[in-house]
């Protein structure tokens, strides 16, 4: 399980394997004073404590069909295709994962320099350079997205994204991908440089529930 971060509006996220979540309710409530109340939506799941302490989790390939926590547990429990999209400018890795193993899998590195301190001509001369290294990167995070990913979209139950939000905006604008995008889950990953390992951790994670909590 990830460690918790800090989340706005107050708060720290986790990430609950599946196979852990049963458990994590349980000693969430063992923590806290019991459960008062749960309210549960397709969409998300809050636990609120005894003490005032809450527990929202954020359900994963909703909609959630029985609306409860046992529910939540049993849907998140189900095995999983899912197709993952890890990019940031400077690299990416695209693959299709079964039940967070990954079958087959692209990742490429592209060099794009830092911010130059310099100014005049020289830091315009080396921002157009920087641009362009970065719209090559994305043109090739966009190919093998293409090629690797949409021959196989149909087979997936869901597409996962990560790495840069701005990176993966710019990604979406490649018309190509419009199919990918539109099955994206609205959770972005936040992975480091992307790479196997990476694409591999990524794999695992993406079948896991956020949960935030808040303190009362």
């Amino acid at each position: 399980m990830a460690k918790a971060r800090q989340v706005a509006g107050g708060g720290r996220a986790v990430e609950v394997p599946p196979e852990r979540l049963a458990g994590w309710f349980a000693r969430f409530a063992a923590s806290h004073g019991g459960i008062a109340a749960t309210d549960v939506t397709p969409l998300e799941v809050r636990v609120t404590a005894a003490d005032g302490t809450t527990a929202t989790a954020t359900v994963p390939f909703g909609p959630l069909g029985d609306l409860s926590v046992d529910g939540l547990v049993a849907h998140a429990a189900k095995p999983r295709r899912i197709a993952l999209v890890l990019v940031r400018r400077g690299g990416h890795s695209v693959g299709i994962a079964r039940d967070g193993r990954i079958e087959v899998s692209r990742t490429d590195r592209h060099l794009v320099q830092g911010r130059s301190a310099a100014g005049g001509w020289s830091q315009q001369r080396f921002a157009r350079r920087r641009a362009g290294q970065a719209r090559h990167a994305l043109r090739d995070a966009a190919k093998d997205a293409f090629e690797v990913l949409l021959p196989r979209l149909s087979e997936v139950d869901a597409v996962v994204l990560g790495g840069d939000r701005r990176a993966l905006d710019e990604l979406r604008e490649d018309r190509r991908l419009a199919p990918l995008f539109a099955r994206a889950e609205p959770r972005v990953l936040d992975v480091g440089e992307p790479s196997r390992a990476v694409l591999e951790d990524a794999a695992v994670r993406a079948l896991s529930v956020q949960v935030t909590l808040r303190d009362g």
